[in-house]
């Protein structure tokens, strides 16, 4: 295992934290591993069980905290896959990484179908991360609350078919605040822990460079809600264009910039595929942001 983890990165504890005070700890870094033919940047590389698990573990000595494991791309335009086909490509690989990972790596399956995240949470899962927000299927939530995982409720426009057709808000950080804001309310009133709930601003999922732009640019109000965000940048489009980058691997510089500036804003999870480049501008940005604190309260060193 990487020995230079910035410390707290691999806490397993979730907590409700104030939104009034800075983080006691970093963000925590979730690695992506896509077990699927199709994802955007790297469909089919893991599609293989036994790939998958050596990649899971790589991340995992990079220093991820958490493996976000799924079976069903999301990129634009991909199309839904059924509940057991996605079972049947995860399940073997989460319980094959449970059991070779240490316990406080938390796994967390990727899917908007209930049956998937139960079976997967049968097979050594932690989390459920939906980016539908929980409304793709209404049995989600009440299985959060039931099993008493954590849950990650995402902010999308439309469907992975029709999300960037023409994405449009009149103020997209208020309009996505308040969306989340509403997936909260559904999550507590079936019986959801509110310490057990994470919301995520859904770059890319029905935006454009813009609206992506302005979310980035305003986590901290999102933060403002008081429960932990989640940041997803890795490899995106937007970050192509902003870099005059085609390939999604050669992204990897601009999604350690938001990390840095993810971590400047108080967002307490960051979702990516490169997770040793993004640790250490995990460990660069937090380092400064200690500083920053210090300097607000009168110390020095």
């Amino acid at each position: 295992m990487a020995s230079d983890v910035p410390a707290g990165v691999r806490s397993s504890s979730l907590s409700h934290p104030d939104a009034s005070s800075a983080p006691c700890q970093p963000p925590r870094l979730m690695g992506i591993l896509n077990v699927t033919p199709d994802s955007f940047s790297d469909g089919g590389r893991y599609l293989d069980p036994e790939a998958a698990v050596a990649h899971g573990l790589r991340l995992v000595a990079e220093g991820a905290a958490i493996l976000d494991i799924g079976g069903e791309s999301t990129r634009p335009g991909s199309l839904p896959v059924p509940p057991d086909e996605q079972k049947r490509r995860v399940i073997a690989v989460i319980q094959a990484l449970r059991e070779r990972i240490p316990p406080e790596v938390q796994i967390s399956i990727d899917t908007t179908s209930a049956r998937v995240a139960q079976a997967a949470l049968a097979a050594g899962a932690d989390w459920i991360n939906d980016t539908s927000g929980a409304l793709d299927d209404p049995a989600m939530l009440p299985l959060a609350a039931e099993r008493k995982v954590p849950i990650i409720l995402m902010h999308r426009q439309g469907t992975p078919q029709t999300m960037q057709l023409a994405p449009h808000y009149a103020d997209v950080v208020e309009e996505v605040r308040g969306h989340l804001g509403q997936r909260i309310e559904a999550a507590l009133a079936v019986g959801v822990d509110p310490a057990k709930i994470l919301i995520d601003p859904g770059i890319g999922f029905g935006k454009t460079t813009e609206h992506n732009l302005l979310l980035l640019a305003q986590l901290d109000r999102l933060v403002e809600l008081g429960f932990p965000v989640v940041l997803g940048t890795s490899r995106k489009r937007f970050l192509g264009e902003l870099c005059n980058q085609a390939h999604p691997d050669e992204r990897v510089i601009g999604t350690c910039a938001t990390t840095a500036l993810a971590v400047m804003q108080g967002v307490a999870v960051i979702r990516v595929h490169d997770v040793a480049a993004n640790r250490q501008a995990l460990a660069v940005a937090w380092a400064i942001a200690q500083a920053c604190a210090w300097g607000m309260t009168g110390r020095s060193t």
